[in-house]
């Protein structure tokens, strides 16, 4: 069992979307230790997604790179470190810097003898964000499943229950500050023409993930499909350069309706951004973690090679997630995402904006 007052050390160096899986297990670590510290590792270029989270009281940079001149001198020491992923510099780094390392199973067999626990990949596909909380389980954050149980609690909540964890605890999370809204809220009326409802669409992954892109003419018939009902829609194009340059044909079509933001924000101003939408749509990305995190009503379409049953945003109020018809018969990446229909994704934002749901 971990002390309420020990001092913990997460290391987690990932992209975007890894780095918020790993939100509800960092929010069940502080939980857990309300008078000790939470530290948090992070690679340098995605800190900015976890600042201002109450729960993180320490949040620094690391690298595989930078790791191995850090923890040999210096006042830094923690009770338990926790290393997610598989780079054996960020792990030495947690055995010089603590007491006790809990990881993954390693490459390294050496480098596995020396953890104070080990946490073995799961037999079956699970959540990401529940492998993620499996790595508290060795904490002793665990609760008595006969109990639960015997009130009847269905087979999920008994897997949430073995690691300590309550069923509402299982949301990315984001935080956008009051000054960043304001910012934000400046922007769109500078940026974009007035009307409602106001949609954004994120188009495009990285470049070494294209095949998860929804193409271009899709997105097309989807505008001229939602402005058909909702006329005065407005669309705002978020993403990096890359996503700028390829949005160019929606922007020549709809020059009225469609405004850019793709490469012209930084991540945290185009999360203020996000945080004004009232629909999100968009392809498995940084940004639609954050979009998850945010609770913004939205449709989130998902590629037969990473299923969004395993990605989605869990205990979402509004989210409906469009998996790719392959998923669960083939995991290529050869699957072509035109093979989601407008039709369907067209539906689910019409469902979505009829609720009217705002976080």
């Amino acid at each position: 069992m971990i002390r309420p007052d020990a001092d913990v050390l997460v290391i987690i160096v990932a992209r975007i979307g890894d780095t918020l899986l790993a939100t509800p297990a960092l929010r069940a670590l502080k939980a857990a230790i309300p008078q000790g510290r939470l530290s948090v590792l992070a690679h340098p270029k995605r800190l900015e997604v976890l600042q201002h989270l109450p729960f993180i009281n320490v949040l620094e940079g690391i690298t595989k790179t930078s790791a191995p001149a850090r923890g040999w001198i210096g006042k830094n020491r923690y009770d338990v470190a926790l290393v997610y992923g598989h780079d054996a510099a960020l792990v030495r780094y947690a055995l010089r810097a603590s007491d006790a390392v809990i990881a993954f199973r390693q490459r390294d067999m050496a480098l596995n003898r020396r953890l104070a626990h080990l946490v073995e990949k799961p037999s079956e596909p699970e959540h990401a964000v529940l492998h993620r909380l499996s790595l508290l389980a060795p904490l002793g954050l665990a609760a008595e499943n006969l109990r639960l149980a015997s009130l009847g609690l269905a087979a999920e909540n008994l897997r949430l229950a073995s690691l300590g964890l309550a069923a509402e605890n299982l949301r990315l999370a984001y935080c956008v500050t009051g000054e960043e809204r304001t910012s934000a809220r400046q922007w769109l009326l500078e940026q974009v023409p007035s009307g409602r409802p106001l949609i954004g669409l994120q188009i495009a992954s990285f470049p070494t993930k294209a095949h998860r892109d929804w193409p271009v003419p899709s997105f097309r018939e989807l505008i001229a499909r939602i402005v058909a009902t909702h006329a005065q829609a407005r669309f705002l194009l978020l993403g990096d350069k890359a996503a700028a340059e390829k949005a160019a044909p929606l922007l020549a079509a709809y020059p009225h309706q469609v405004a850019l933001a793709a490469g012209r924000l930084s991540l945290r101003q185009s999360a203020g951004l996000m945080a004004e939408l009232d629909l999100y749509i968009g392809v498995d990305t940084g940004p639609t973690h954050i979009a998850g995190a945010l609770g913004i009503p939205m449709v989130a379409l998902y590629h037969s090679a990473y299923p969004g049953r395993n990605l989605a945003p869990l205990q979402h109020p509004a989210c409906i997630m469009i998996e790719h018809p392959l998923t669960g018969k083939s995991a290529a990446t050869t699957a072509s995402m035109a093979d989601i229909p407008v039709a369907a994704v067209a539906k689910a934002a019409m469902d979505l904006l009829a609720r009217g749901v705002r976080p």
